[in-house]
């Protein structure tokens, strides 16, 4: 499991870093992983965009707790987004959105979760992402540092960034928090 202090930096750059980990979700004997390809970074006052630059709700109050834990969030009445509490020690909310995974093993209960045989569409997107991992509010507040049911290990390193305006949003569609890898 990567430990808390690789949490414990901007928001950005563990965006930046943890492409290229690998996520990992145990579902009783099954082993469900795929390499993260895909990142958004959402920081605090500095992010209208972000879930926490208004003031912490109930929703969004695991930004504002110890990095390294998991916020799951339910979005358009239909779809669970799955974030990891990342920022300075100085700042005082901030998440990393996993948008995408390359998946590596468990394909076949990712696609009987999906419903589909296509993996190219498997897990290329939040919501396919959290459908196909099966993570859901259940998962909200986890410490990904020491829960074995879903938890970020060391993956690849990856060759080339690509970073871009984040999906989706509309506010702060200037920040080139977006951060891609081909693999």
């Amino acid at each position: 499991m990567i430990p808390r202090e690789f949490y414990s930096k901007d928001t950005i750059t563990v965006a930046r870093n943890i492409l290229g980990k690998r996520i990992i979700r145990k579902i009783g004997r099954t082993e469900l992983s795929g390499i993260i390809t895909e990142t958004e970074a959402y920081r605090h006052t500095d992010d209208p965009a972000s879930h926490a630059f208004g003031r912490k709700t109930d929703r969004n109050k695991v930004m504002f707790e110890d990095v390294g834990h998991a916020y799951v969030y339910f979005t358009y009445g239909m779809h669970y987004c799955f974030n990891v509490v990342a920022r300075h020690p100085k700042i005082k909310a901030g998440a990393v959105l996993i948008r995408a995974i390359k998946p590596e093993k468990g394909i076949e209960k990712m696609q009987k979760n999906r419903k589909i045989a296509n993996t190219k569409d498997l897990t290329n997107g939040p919501a396919k992402l959290t459908q196909a991992l099966e993570i859901t509010k259940e998962h909200y507040g986890i410490d990904l540092t020491k829960d074995s049911r879903l938890h970020i290990a060391e993956g690849i390193k990856p060759k080339k960034i690509i970073a871009s305006p984040r999906i989706g949003i509309k506010n702060a569609t200037d920040k080139l928090w977006n951060f891609k890898i081909d693999i």
